[in-house]
């Protein structure tokens, strides 16, 4: 049996959306949750809250069940908060990405919060691959993501930041972006890593010790307990790669890769393939993308 809950209309409260006008804070959520069951895995909770919305189209032959979450709403100003629960159980394996790229407005001084919580039980597999969010000029975004893994569960997550809209000339100089990432095994936090940036955000975008003019950025984690055993394999997938600055390592179960550059498409390119690559390479899977990351 699947259990499945739909809330239509949030809590709300006043905010502001940048613009001079008064809108309605909203705080989506979304859990969904993955089983194996019958030989096979099957989708076991489906809940969502306006203004996310979970898709569960029908994945390719030959490849994982998929979520698609998706924001009715247009976007992130000041005040909006998004909290996303992911799991599968005992040997259960799934694929959860995005609709579209996450655009995140500008505010006069509420933060917007992204919280993501995966977890992934004894034999599990989990990707959790969005697509990129798109920070414009004077926004604030924190953004959590938390990955709990119990004993051989493995997983793939990644993110995408997009600093302001290349095409409109815009460019990121002020607001606040909090990017952290906590992974745990076991109960055992084994890594933590933030990203702060806050007020003068052109000086650390800009500075050849920081950012060196990236226009975006992107990391990519493998969590498993033989995660250090792909880390050459991921350094030739690297070696074709233009138009970004990629780096990767291993350490204590994790492999994590960072990716800047100049130009946003050749990050979000640099991201798929290497995520696609990886998926072939540590869990044997197709190596290909969703189809709404090919539109």
């Amino acid at each position: 049996m699947v259990q499945v809950a739909v809330a239509d209309r949030p809590e709300n409260s006043a905010r502001d959306s940048g613009c001079g006008e008064k809108k309605v804070a909203v705080h989506g959520a979304a859990t969904v949750r993955f089983e194996h069951r019958h030989g096979e895995t099957r989708l076991a909770t489906l809940y969502h809250h306006d203004p996310l919305r979970v898709l569960m189209p029908t994945p390719r032959r030959d490849d994982l069940p998929i979520a698609v979450l998706a924001t009715t709403s247009g976007g992130m100003v000041g005040g909006d908060r998004m909290d996303i629960a992911l799991s599968v159980g005992p040997g259960a394996r799934a694929l959860v990405t995005t609709q579209a790229a996450e655009k995140v407005y500008r505010s006069t001084g509420a933060d917007c919060r992204i919280d993501t919580a995966l977890s992934v039980e004894e034999g599990g597999w989990l990707e959790w691959m969005p697509q990129e969010a798109i920070v414009f000029e004077g926004s604030r975004l924190r953004r959590l993501t938390r990955i709990d893994l119990s004993g051989d569960g493995r997983a793939i997550a990644g993110e995408m930041l997009v600093f302001g809209r290349a095409a409109f000339g815009e460019t990121v100089t002020r607001g606040l972006i909090r990017d952290a990432w906590e992974v745990a095994r076991d109960g055992r936090l084994i890594w933590a890593d933030a990203l702060h940036l806050d007020d003068d955000i052109a000086e650390a975008l800009a500075h050849p010790a920081g950012f060196g003019g990236a226009a975006a950025c992107a990391t990519l984690l493998h969590a498993a307990p033989d995660a250090a055993r792909h880390l050459d394999a991921v350094r030739a997938l690297v070696e074709p790669l233009e138009g970004a600055r990629i780096g990767a390592t291993a350490l204590d179960g994790l492999l994590i890769v960072r990716i800047l550059g100049g130009d946003a498409r050749a990050v979000r390119r640099a991201y798929a393939a290497l995520w696609s690559g990886l998926r072939s390479e540590a869990a044997g899977l197709p190596t290909r993308l969703p189809r709404l990351w090919e539109v």
